[in-house]
């Protein structure tokens, strides 16, 4: 299946910027996700792939065929909406046929009567029938088929959305937070069924979603957006090990990074809340942000005195709340169960970060060296 690229993609509604000059490529067979908050622009950028908005600025090619001057129905592109868009008066199987009609069918085959009258109309709705009933069986809709919307769950529905898509093999799927009307049980099913579906078929996917672990769970590589920008591209472990900036970082992971204002000697040093912490910086001296994940804290006798304010306890693993004299907010660390057996609440601990990433005070990242051990 063709790859996806956008060149220098921009948008504005009125004097408001939406998307600022965009450009990423989908590789054949790829399954990106576009992630970023309401209103970052991912669902714009995905219309103005389909052709349901016109870009101000920039180039669209699906493949090597530039489409920017193309109309949506002549893009070869499938998009699976929110809604699900299904038609209420018709039934799964006319639903999922719907496309393949348009196609194959004239408009006088397409009547209810005397295009049954017209020849070939008889061969074509068979053939028809036979891929709505392919693309139906590995989606567990087969028994479904005579429905109407009205009479299917949420999860169902999707499934229909998705068949719809499918069933007649576009060049790209282009997903719009297709499961955030389902419950967490069924998005976990949907997702599951989704990443098999698209890795079976080959095709390239794009998936808008404001979810970063459905994002995480289900992509190649992930665009994180932010104000009309693109901010990193990039595998999901990369985007959770190496941010490029700290909006990256605070936007992927769960529970969020923990944020430590720093100051850093003209050696190198760092320091938090007085504290002296076992990383250097290379080419920095003032004020920084350190990024700390929760699983990269340890309870030390070296750390930073904290206490414990609320214990988390999730089954595989207890998150540990802590406040620290001198810092807003909350830190958090990361312990398995085991660990946090001795903890009921308000213990002091001390806190020892043994791995970090490090940003300047616009977010910007930072190199570091990471030392073993607290020099003397």
């Amino acid at each position: 299946m063709p790859g996806v690229t956008l060149r220098n993609i921009a948008k504005q509604f009125g004097t408001t910027p939406v998307l600022r000059g965009v450009s990423l490529t989908v590789e054949e067979g790829e399954f990106l996700a576009i992630l970023g908050p309401s209103g970052c622009g991912k669902s714009t950028l995905l219309r103005i792939i389909a052709g349901l908005e016109t870009a101000d600025g920039g180039e669209v090619f699906i493949g090597d065929r530039q489409v920017d001057h193309l109309p949506a129905k002549a893009r070869d592109l499938a998009m699976v909406f929110q809604s699900y868009a299904l038609y209420p008066y018709m039934t799964v199987a006319e639903n999922i046929a719907l496309p393949l009609q348009m196609r194959r069918l004239s408009s006088l085959q397409r009547l209810p009567f005397i295009g049954a009258l017209l020849p070939g109309t008889r061969s074509l709705r068979q053939q028809v029938a036979r891929d709505v009933n392919a693309v139906a069986t590995p989606l567990g809709l087969e028994g479904l088929l005579g429905r109407k919307p009205a009479q299917l769950s949420g999860g169902q529905r999707q499934r229909v959305a998705l068949a719809r898509a499918m069933v007649r093999h576009p060049a790209a799927f282009l997903m719009d937070e297709p499961l955030s009307n389902l419950d967490a049980r069924l998005r976990a099913d949907a997702r599951a069924e989704i990443i098999s579906l698209t890795r079976r078929l080959g095709v390239t996917t794009l998936y808008v979603t404001h979810d970063q672990s459905e994002a995480m769970a289900m992509a190649d590589r992930v665009a994180v957006m932010e104000g009309g920008i693109l901010l990193q591209l990039a595998p999901p472990q990369a985007l959770y090990d190496d941010p490029q900036n700290l909006a990256v970082a605070r936007f992927v992971g769960s529970p969020p990074i923990n944020i430590w204002p720093v100051e850093v000697t003209d050696r190198g040093d760092m320091t938090c809340c007085g504290h002296r912490l076992p990383f250097r910086a290379r080419s920095s001296q003032g004020s920084a942000q350190l990024g700390l994940r929760a699983e990269n804290l340890d309870i030390h006798r070296d750390g930073i005195p904290a206490q414990i304010v609320r214990l988390e306890r999730l089954g595989m693993e207890t998150l540990v709340h802590c406040h620290i004299n001198g810092l807003a907010g909350t830190t958090i660390l990361r312990l398995a169960p085991g660990a946090a057996e001795q903890f009921s609440g308000f213990e002091s601990i001390r806190l020892l970060p043994k791995k970090a990433i490090l940003f300047d005070l616009q977010g910007n990242r930072l190199p570091i060296i990471e030392s073993a051990r607290i020099d003397a």
